[in-house]
Parts: structure tokens; C-alpha cells; sequence
């Protein structure tokens, strides 16, 4: 298959690094040429504009930062749906807006192709070598034919259903994750309040029944000082805003979330839109004069996990 690759960002660049060390052809765009040229000098190949880019490929990923940037290269002139022909595929990597996937998917099902939409989860470290989870929404015969692709992008793949169903999952976990970010900062502010140490402090949660994937994560690089994860405050504004809005639209009267929503509007108010999200503890070291930080954390986050192969992962129902 020739793939397209729109998006070479933090996740996206990961991505299609996946899919160049794994020997698939590949064409590139990004808005940012030096990031294209990056990639040709590394095999990719490019294309003129997002038409062409459709017309050339079996099938077209997409990796941007919101639900409006895929729309645009999705149907602006010479954009990917010019390009679509039956049988093309769109892969929608990107977390993004249930409603915005599903209508897209419908202008392309009207031209005979397929949409999927196909979030990752795991974090940047894990993009990077291929072992990050993904989820996929579409037909399962759809499925079934993009799965050897998938697996060279990410370890443990899962078909949540119908078009929209893997964006709304990822949305979910994505907010579970800015809940557990929470508090993570919180608790580490009130160790160092207490007079813990630290690195004491962050291992006895992680052997503990208090333990998470994101303390194991993202609490390093919050002590270490660097607080990057590659994942920035308006990107988690955007992710659990689009959370609290389905639980809006389902009727459910939802308690944490509006609470997560309200401490990351004032953590992008101090602090600018561009702010590595693990930084939103600055908002109780400031309160409380504080600086949680301790020796021996990395200042980003490897996957020290070797490369496997990908595989399905099967609901036990």
C-alpha cells in the first residue's frame, strides 16, 4: 500500500517514523517544511497538495491538532476529498469531535471510500517505537484490511466499532488521564508540603494501590523540572472539553469534569496556551511557594520497551 501522511507533529512525526522503519512508501505534507524535508531525506516522499496526495495513495492518514485543521485539509480546495476515488481510505489518527469524524466520514462514503477514525494512546515516548495502543473505528471488513498497517504503527490494536466510536474512547481516556494529571500534582504538592522526600514520595505511589500510568510517566518529568511530555495545556483544554461535551449531550450531570475544565482554563490564563500540560502543578507551587523537584528524573520520557510486533486486542465479551 502507498500511505499518506498529513500531520508530522509530536505524534504524528512518530507515527510516520513507525511506518518509514518499517519499510512502508510513503508521502508527506505538513505546514511546516523543514519537518517535510526531514522525512524525504529519510525516504518519504511528497506531493503538491492534499488532492494529489489522495489520488496517489491507497490510503491517507491524518494526524492534526484539532477537529478543524482535518476538516480543512479534508475540504478546502485541492484538499483530500477532491482526491478521494471508491475504495480509498482515510485514517483519522488525530483526537478529534465524534460528530465531526462521522460527518466527514459520510461526504466520503458518498464518493465509494472508507473513513476510520484511529486515535492513538500511550504517549509520545511510546509513538516513537511503535509500541502505543490504538484504537480504530469503522466496518470490520474495513478493519480487517488496514490491520497489518496499524500493527506497524502501534503493539495493541482494538476495533471499538462503528466510525466515531474510537474517538469517543479516546476522549474518555484522555480525560481519565487529565484526571489523574490532577491529582498526581496535588499529591506530590502536599508531600513536599509535608516534608517528604520526593523520590521516596513517588516510588511509594508507584508500588502502591495509588499508582497510574501517568504517575509513572509524567510525575518524573514534573520532578524532574522539564515538565515535557510533548502534550501541551490547550491540546488537554481541547480533549476534555470535547469529554464534557458528550456527557452534556448523554444527559449525564458529570461533577469532576467541569472542575478539570475550570483549573485548565486558569492554568492556560497564567500560564499561555502553549505550556507543557504536566506544568499545571505550577498553579499550587505558586499558591503555595513551593518547588516540587527532585534528583535523578529524566527530563522527557524513552520507552525502554523493545519494538514488538502488533496484535489485535480482543473484548473478553
Amino acid at each position: 500500500m502507498k500511505i499518506g501522511f498529513i500531520g508530522l507533529g509530536n505524534v504524528g512525526g512518530k507515527l510516520a517514523g513507525s511506518l518509514l522503519r518499517n519499510n512502508v512508501e510513503l508521502y508527506v505534507r505538513d505546514l511546516n517544511a523543514d519537518l517535510v524535508k526531514k522525512f524525504t531525506n529519510m525516504g518519504a516522499k511528497t506531493c503538491i497538495d492534499n488532492r494529489t496526495l489522495m489520488e496517489k495513495c491507497d490510503a491517507v492518514i491524518t494526524c492534526l491538532p484539532s477537529p478543524a485543521a482535518s476538516a480543512s485539509v479534508m475540504e478546502d480546495k485541492d484538499g483530500l476529498l477532491e482526491g478521494m476515488k471508491p475504495g480509498k481510505i482515510w485514517m483519522e489518527m488525530s483526537t478529534t469531535d465524534q460528530n465531526e469524524v462521522v460527518r466527514i466520514g459520510k461526504l466520503i462514503s458518498a464518493k465509494s471510500g472508507f473513513a476510520v477514525d484511529c486515535p492513538v494512546s500511550g504517549g509520545c515516548h511510546r509513538a516513537d517505537t511503535g509500541n502505543i495502543a490504538i484504537f480504530a473505528g469503522c466496518e470490520r471488513k474495513i478493519f480487517e484490511s488496514i490491520l497489518p498497517l496499524l500493527k506497524k504503527m502501534g503493539r495493541r490494536i482494538l476495533h471499538t466499532g462503528e466510525l466515531g466510536s474510537a474517538s469517543v474512547l479516546k476522549v474518555v481516556t484522555n480525560y481519565l488521564a487529565t484526571a489523574n494529571l490532577v491529582s498526581c500534582a496535588e499529591a506530590l504538592v502536599t508531600c513536599k508540603a509535608a516534608g517528604m522526600d520526593l523520590s521516596t514520595s513517588y516510588e511509594a505511589i508507584k508500588i502502591s494501590s495509588g499508582n497510574s500510568f501517568v504517575h509513572e510517566t509524567e510525575s518524573q518529568v514534573i520532578l524532574n523540572g522539564s515538565r515535557d511530555i510533548s502534550f501541551t495545556m490547550d491540546l488537554v483544554a481541547k480533549d476534555i472539553g470535547l469529554f464534557q461535551n458528550i456527557a452534556e449531550k448523554h444527559n449525564v450531570p458529570l461533577e469532576i469534569s467541569p472542575l478539570l475544565n475550570t483549573i485548565f482554563e486558569d492554568g492556560i490564563k497564567k500560564y499561555g496556551t502553549r505550556e507543557w500540560s504536566p506544568n499545571i502543578i505550577r498553579r499550587l507551587e505558586d499558591a503555595t511557594g513551593l518547588n516540587v523537584l527532585a534528583e535523578g528524573f529524566p527530563s522527557e520520557m524513552t520507552d525502554n520497551e523493545a519494538e514488538e510486533a502488533g496484535y489485535e486486542v480482543i473484548p473478553k465479551s
